[in-house]
């Protein structure tokens, strides 16, 4: 197995069980992530860097893989004028992590503002990275909330 990673640990020290699902690290996708270890798209999560206008810490937003973010409605569910995508770059400066790789559970100890999309509600657990690219964790959802200190949002669309 993998080496182990900071958000096991961060499960293993909270005795939340999990487990890992390991794929081929070139896929950065979260829908080819779904495709290729076999599960539903709306079960695997990725999480996006967001930058607030005005502040210099981003938030992290985690949605499903077949959803989309809508940056107005996340905007307003924050209550912020407007929030803007982190570009790739920065996204990897700002959270230390390789985009594919970025995990809330991997950056508890930044503590970042998170948020979870509302439609996890329906999942009593989801597939989130583990912080490195080819790695990710099935938790409960209530967990993760709970260690990443996420708030639930209403910030997505349906693919188009």
């Amino acid at each position: 197995m993998a080496t182990k990673l900071n958000s096991m640990r961060l499960l293993e020290a909270n005795k939340i069980p999990y487990e890992v699902i390991t794929f081929d690290d070139s896929i950065h996708d979260a829908v080819e992530v779904a495709h290729a270890v076999g599960i539903a798209p709306h079960e695997v999560y990725k999480t996006l860097v967001v930058e607030r206008s005005g502040t210099s810490k981003p938030i992290l937003v985690m949605v499903p893989a077949d959803r989309q973010l809508d940056l107005k409605k996340l905007a307003a569910g924050i209550g912020e004028k407007k929030v803007n995508m982190a570009s790739h770059a920065d996204a990897e400066k700002l959270t230390g992590l390789k985009v594919g790789g970025i995990g809330a559970l991997a950056l508890v100890q930044k503590h970042w503002e998170a948020y979870l999309d509302q439609s996890a509600r329906a999942l009593e657990r989801i597939y989130v990275s583990a912080g490195q690219r080819g790695i990710n964790l099935h938790v409960p959802v209530a967990h993760l909330m709970r260690l990443v200190g996420a708030q639930w949002i209403d910030a997505t669309v349906d693919e188009a």
